[in-house]
């Protein structure tokens, strides 16, 4: 691996555990400024305390979560959007360049795709050419790969979720974020598909921590690389905490139990 790359993955993947706690907050282009992410140089003040490995904000918010002090996060500068204002929400536009994440001080990028929407072609073949000016300039790539279209009944069935895997792995991605299957068994093979990590989304907001945490466990058991989670991290009450007892899981091996008595400690 080009020595620059290896070097940028472990400020994003803790080189010991060879895991990650990412947080991603570039909902405000889907979205708008939803609760949790209103005062973002906040927001990432309580996940940096946390203990979080990276986070990933669109170009333009970089600016608005640099804090300039404290201690330090591994930034990922997402690529690619869509609005929720839109007839194609699914269908994600290129907004930026590996060029401009450089010039950000990004440590990788990030790109989605949704496969079998009706623009699936237009979405890997900006998948590809991010891929190759990644390769160039020896910066990690993120790729979240999701099955969303007309044909697409589950996205979430485990076929679907391997496919979309291989995907990203095949296109060139060096992590690859796909949801979580549901059970050990079915994600493992999701995992063993890949030669490169494989992380988990979280979806919609979860009524339940416990639900979280247990997802997040079982997802490492089966071979997973750690999460990629937005909502059910900076929405949570206490974001903060929240993060260390996900540290407990992910970067220490603790039991679901354990993370959950920090947490309500």
């Amino acid at each position: 691996m080009h020595i620059g790359k290896a070097i940028r993955l472990e400020r994003i993947i803790n080189r010991d555990t060879g895991r990650t706690i990412v947080v991603p907050m570039d909902h405000g282009v889907t979205v708008g400024p939803i609760d949790g992410l209103v005062d973002v140089r906040t927001a990432v003040g309580k996940v940096v305390d946390g203990g979080a490995n990276a986070v990933i904000e669109h170009k333009g918010l970089v600016r608005c979560g640099h804090r300039a002090k404290g201690k330090d996060i591994g930034l990922i500068v997402h690529l690619s959007a869509s609005t929720s204002l839109s007839p194609f929400p699914n269908a994600k536009s290129l907004v930026a360049s590996v060029e401009d994440a450089m010039r950000l001080g990004a440590d990788a990028v990030s790109i989605h795709c949704n496969l079998g929407d009706e623009t699936e072609s237009a979405m890997l073949a900006d998948f590809g050419k991010v891929a190759s000016d990644a390769s160039n300039w020896g910066i990690p790539l993120l790729a979240m790969v999701y099955a969303r279209g007309p044909k697409v009944t589950n996205e979430y069935d485990p076929e679907v979720v391997a496919h979309c895997a291989r995907v990203g792995t095949e296109l060139g991605a060096d992590v690859v974020k796909v949801p979580y299957t549901g059970d050990i068994k079915t994600f493992t093979k999701v995992c063993d598909s890949c030669c490169v990590p494989v992380v988990i989304a979280g979806g919609p907001k979860l009524d339940s921590t416990e639900a979280f945490l247990q997802m997040v466990h079982d997802s490492l058991e089966a071979g997973g690389a750690g999460l990629s989670v937005g909502r059910n991290v900076f929405q949570h009450e206490d974001p903060t905490r929240l993060v260390q007892a996900l540290n407990m899981i992910v970067h220490a091996d603790e039991t679901v139990e354990a993370a959950l008595n920090h947490l309500n400690g």
